[in-house]
């Protein structure tokens, strides 16, 4: 693996390249970094995986620039793959990841090759219904001493709904207090939460590449609709629902893995071989 830099209106900007052979971008979810690609990507595939840490993600800085936005960090995405010398590429990602890959599909169709969506949480609207409970986190936090703001999310309605209905989201979003710099991290939450990808059905509908959406239910923050939703929409997109993570995460992830290099081998003539 190799790991550079780009610098990008004052944010210093980690960017990881592994392996060999055609290329894979593929970005983390809201708050994530490399390490949930990792957990997430099958590195027995003889490709090449380059993955930026966004804007406050990982080793990542936040910059001056605001607000933070998907074209902030698709813009970044594009010049991370110029960086690289990597012209042609699948587009990916999980979550937030995977609504930037689709609006790299849309705004650079001449780039864009393939699309991997891994539990989406935006379709075709900013600031869905199911992100709120991240605003509410972040609005708490930007309000309140954090301990406070802690205490009053998990005395509410949202983590009450969440202990029943999607345990694993709740356990994310209580982990947003435990980071170390959650009180700077906070603006890309609120900012991020109330944007989009910025794509609509028809821009969805006019897409003619290889598409896989993943999608899980028991997840209230990625809920199996919006994967169904924008399945329906691009023209031969292929479905696979897995295990949800709130049940068995091993399970989850090893089905995540096999989806994505059953669809890679199938359409781009990735074989089995160990990255480096």
């Amino acid at each position: 693996m190799t790991v550079t830099t780009l610098e990008r209106g004052g944010a210093l900007l980690k960017i990881f390249d592994l392996g060999r052979g055609p290329a894979v971008l593929l970005q983390h979810g809201l708050g994530g970094d490399e390490a949930q690609v990792a957990q997430t990507f099958p590195g027995s595939l003889s490709c090449r995986r380059l993955t930026l840490e966004c804007r406050g993600h990982g080793g990542s800085s936040l910059g001056g620039k605001r607000p933070f936005s998907f074209a902030m960090f698709a813009d970044d995405i594009v010049a991370a793959a110029e960086q690289a010398g990597i012209e042609r590429f699948v587009a990916g990602g999980i979550s937030m990841g995977a609504g930037l890959a689709l609006r790299l599909a849309i705004r650079h169709p001449d780039r864009v090759s393939g699309l991997l969506l891994v539990r989406p949480a935006w379709a075709f609207s900013a600031a869905p219904e199911n992100l709120a409970p991240i605003a509410e986190v972040a609005r708490l936090v930007r309000s309140h001493p954090l301990a406070e703001a802690r205490a009053n999310f998990e005395r509410s309605q949202t983590a009450v709904r969440l202990k029943v209905e999607a345990p694993d989201n709740l356990n994310s979003l209580l982990g947003y207090f435990d980071r170390p710099d959650i009180l700077r991290f906070a603006e890309v939450l609120e900012d991020i939460s109330s944007d989009g990808p910025d794509v609509s059905e028809q821009d969805a509908a006019a897409l003619a590449i290889p598409t896989l959406v993943i999608g899980n239910e028991l997840d209230a923050i990625h809920p199996l609709p919006m994967a169904q939703t924008l399945a329906a929409a691009i023209p031969g997109a292929a479905i696979r629902i897995v295990t949800p993570k709130a049940s068995d995460k091993n399970r989850h992830f090893a089905e995540v893995q096999a989806a994505i290099a059953a669809f890679l081998r199938s359409h781009f003539d990735i074989p089995n071989g160990a990255s480096s």
